[in-house]
């Protein structure tokens, strides 16, 4: 038996004629008979037909609730209807999906179901679940903290029981409800905007490593939210809306998202998030992977100066001696690349003719997508020096320098190198002062024989090591134990967060135990 949620309608408009009837019902006005549909790619054929201007992102999130709704919800299965009165109706599905071709619009598409209970208060259910029927989606599935099982005890008018496994997770999921309220709250016109650095906050991380977005993007798919453009792209202070992604279409046909695309006078923030909503990946595709793209650095998003087509060259030269510029971006009107000048496309076109202009000094620019994955051009900016990089529209926004690589590789691979030197001061100082039998000690049992050195033990055990007192005044420190204990094991899950890939570089804050702990192990061990 699973437990499903099945909404009657953004504003409930279709409540009364389920509860009258008998029945769950979904909208989609557009889309005809689905009975004869085998596969989720039939339904997706027929959602793309019935609304060709909708993206990927949205076909694709249409078509699982979709075939939730005919194939998966089996007889027998148990359905949630929350209603406008803020109680929730409880039920048992007794049919298979049917279309009525008749019927007024929205009331085509439905299952019956049998009412077990239709006014259940929701002071009865644990904020979890409650929290889990709380998607923005027409169509779920309850499946999580035993969510089947305690939506049958609701129907036998019993309270919520509650998660059969709870702990202190059910605690994380106040921030991200906070954020869900929010979104809740605001009209699609407009949506909540924030930083990706801001955003991450709710979940109480810093960085995007895969732990840490794996949760979020199953936390926002069931809660039938998205973020524009995907939080996983661009620098932590890049901006992001929040949207109720799969909210079925309204009136006109059309999706939240859509709309917001469509719409003029909107604030900027909102206009880049929305018309970036082609970015998005379908619902298929899984989870977003988290890839170091061109966009993760600082200055792909920072507009360069430029100079527009039918402008002087002297002009493109006096920015570039002004600015110390190698090279400038020739924009047409629309801010569209039409090519780069440089002092070596000027040095080539005055070889031929003196009197060269702009437009002969102009040479081929390579430009790539926000989106595009850095390493498949660091090739390029090694051999010109430099990449533009274009928007969603296709106009510039960025300019990538080697000087920019060099500083983003070299910022990255610093943390790599502190904790490496904190690593060999430890083997060196633990292989000098205390004897093997006692290192081995700390090794698993299987492993101990292996253990030939510290060089084999793992960062970890260093802790455990040095834990015990006899080690501990062999090394001779005159140092607190408790406090090098706590800077070791700070360090630890430094290292543990760093081997994470992670697009989002160290801050100096976060570096700073690390290079307390090697401080320290330097003045202790002064030996090169």
């Amino acid at each position: 038996m699973r437990a499903w949620v099945v909404r009657a309608g953004e504003h409930g408009e279709r409540e009364r004629t389920a509860l009258d009837e008998g029945i769950l019902l979904v909208g989609w006005l557009d889309l005809g008979d689905l009975a004869a549909t085998r596969t989720r790619d039939d339904i997706k054929a027929a959602v793309a037909a019935a609304y060709p201007d909708e993206g990927p992102y949205t076909v694709g999130n249409w078509t699982g609730q979709l075939y939730r709704f005919v194939h998966e919800i089996r007889p027998g299965d148990l359905v949630v209807l929350p209603l406008k009165s803020w109680l929730v109706a409880v039920g048992r599905v007794t049919g298979d999906y049917e279309y009525r071709s008749a019927a007024a619009d929205g009331m085509r598409h439905l299952r019956r179901v049998e009412w077990l209970v239709t006014d259940v208060d929701r002071q009865m259910i644990q904020s979890d679940l409650l929290d889990s029927m709380g998607s923005l989606l027409t169509v779920f599935e309850l499946s999580r903290f035993g969510a089947a099982e305690r939506v049958a005890a609701l129907a036998d008018g019993r309270a919520d029981p509650g998660r059969p496994d709870a702990d202190e997770l059910a605690a994380t999921l106040t921030e991200p409800a906070k954020l869900f309220e929010e979104v809740r709250r605001r009209s699609a016109d407009e949506p909540l905007t924030l930083s990706i650095r801001d955003f991450l906050a709710v979940w109480g991380v810093q960085r995007r490593h895969p732990a840490a977005t794996e949760q979020i993007e199953n936390d926002l798919e069931a809660r039938g939210l998205v973020t524009v453009p995907p939080f996983t792209e661009g620098t932590l202070d890049s901006q992001i809306a929040v949207l109720a992604g799969g909210a079925e279409p309204d009136e006109s046909g059309t999706s939240a998202v859509t709309r917001l695309s469509g719409s003029t006078g909107r604030s900027p923030a909102v206009q880049s998030a929305a018309h970036a909503a082609g970015l998005l990946t379908e619902e298929e595709s899984g989870t977003q992977t988290v890839a170091y793209r061109v966009s993760n650095l600082d200055s792909a998003n920072r507009m360069p100066e430029s100079v527009r087509v039918g402008d002087s060259l002297g002009r493109a030269m006096t920015i570039m001696v002004l600015r110390g510029y190698s090279q400038l971006p020739v924009l047409d009107a629309d801010g569209r690349l039409r090519g780069v000048v440089s002092w070596e496309s000027i040095g080539r076109a005055r070889m031929s003719d003196p009197n060269a202009d702009l437009q002969a000094a102009t040479a081929r620019g390579q430009e790539a997508d926000r989106s595009d994955d850095l390493l498949d051009w660091i090739g390029t900016i090694q051999r010109s020096g430099h990449l533009l990089v274009r928007d969603h529209e296709h106009k510039i926004c960025g300019l990538i320098t080697a000087a920019d690589l060099t500083v983003q590789f070299g910022t990255r691979v610093r943390p790599f190198v502190l904790v490496e030197e904190i690593e060999q001061r430890l083997r060196r100082v633990v292989d000098r002062c205390i004897p093997l039998d006692r290192i081995r000690a700390v090794a698993p049992r299987r492993r101990a024989p292996h253990v030939h050195s510290a060089a084999d033990l793992s960062f970890g055990a260093y802790g455990y090591l040095l834990k015990v007192p006899e080690n501990w005044t062999a090394l001779g420190w005159g140092i607190d134990q408790e406090h090098f204990l706590t800077a070791l094991e700070d360090c630890r899950n430094f290292r543990n967060d760093l081997m994470h890939f992670s697009p989002d570089p160290i801050t100096d804050a976060q570096l700073l135990p690390a290079r307390g702990l090697l401080e320290l192990l330097r003045s202790l061990d002064p030996q090169v």
